[in-house]
């Protein structure tokens, strides 16, 4: 099985290299499990395995094997949640191997295909429709955000303060307001990108023709669901293109345009910086955001 290359990173880890050794006895016994025939893996990967698959009634689907982050913990929760309202539909799930068997999004097109406003337009037509009422098992965004305030200040120095301390301040301020004033908690996702919804015409009408997948979810307020689409650079990485992201999803889906301009910089931030890797695109996306103010 050759491993996409997406996923080498895993390799720098004991829990990655064992991950590694379990995955090809995982994929025989979870393609024995549910009768699968199971194809080479799609090439588009970065914390999972996913394959494409068929059931022996001929239905399409993907075997999705989860690598052991905290942030997936609760996708399956989350798509079972769902339903298949505006997400990919959970067909069966083995939390030992942390495996899940989804339908297959076809023709499976990224979002971020279309035309940036299209795209958005998109957006803004799927999210309403995930923002339900939810709580047990997932974790509130007000105790991720704790974890995010506790980290950055050594995530800064271990990775040689890779960014102006006033953008630390800036973002620990900001999450510490949020945190404790948010509105109506719903099911959020905080990878909600465009390469995370996936055309998908050749489901039910009713359905489509978008569908969110990959789900990384928390109980959280609003605000905080736009927060991947408005920093993400597949529709665009410029201080206007972020900026109207922001303008357009706060006033066309009735949010607080600055809770989600702080949640932004705020949750940016926070994934700035993975152990020894940051992110300059991230960064640069804190200080423009910094610069917008209210109106």
């Amino acid at each position: 099985m050759h491993l996409p290359e997406g996923l080498d990173w895993v390799r720098g880890t004991p829990v990655g290299r064992a991950w590694l050794a379990a995955l090809p006895t995982w994929l025989t016994e979870c393609a024995e499990r549910w009768s699968l025939r199971v194809g080479p893996p799609f090439r588009q990967a970065y914390a999972s395995l996913a394959l494409p698959a068929d059931l022996p009634d001929g239905t399409a689907a993907v075997l999705k094997l989860q690598y052991p982050d905290e942030e997936s913990r609760f996708e399956a929760d989350a798509l079972a949640h769902w339903n298949g309202e505006a997400a990919i539909r959970l067909l069966a799930h083995d939390p030992g191997r942390r495996a899940l068997l989804l339908e297959r999004c076809q023709p499976g097109t990224p979002l971020h295909d279309l035309p940036a406003d299209r795209a958005l337009d998109a957006v803004i037509g799927l999210l309403p429709r995930l923002w339900r009422p939810a709580g047990a098992p997932f974790t509130p965004l007000a105790q991720e955000a704790a974890g995010w305030i506790d980290r950055m200040p050594r995530a800064w120095e271990r990775a040689g303060r890779p960014y102006e301390r006033r953008l630390l301040d800036a973002a620990l301020d900001l999450l510490t307001g949020l945190a404790s004033s948010q509105g109506e908690q719903v099911l959020v996702n905080q990878d909600l990108h465009a390469g995370n919804i996936l055309a998908a015409d050749a489901l039910a009408e009713d359905r489509g023709p978008w569908l969110a997948i990959d789900p990384k979810p928390l109980t959280g307020e609003r605000e905080f669901s736009v927060v991947p689409m408005v920093r993400g650079p597949e529709l665009g990485h410029s201080p206007t293109a972020v900026r109207h992201r922001l303008d357009r999803f706060s006033a066309e889906l009735g949010l607080n345009r600055e809770r989600v301009r702080g949640w932004t910089i705020g949750h940016t931030l926070a994934w700035s910086v993975a152990g020894d890797l940051v992110f300059p695109e991230k960064i640069e996306v804190v200080r423009w955001l910094l610069d917008t103010r209210a109106g």
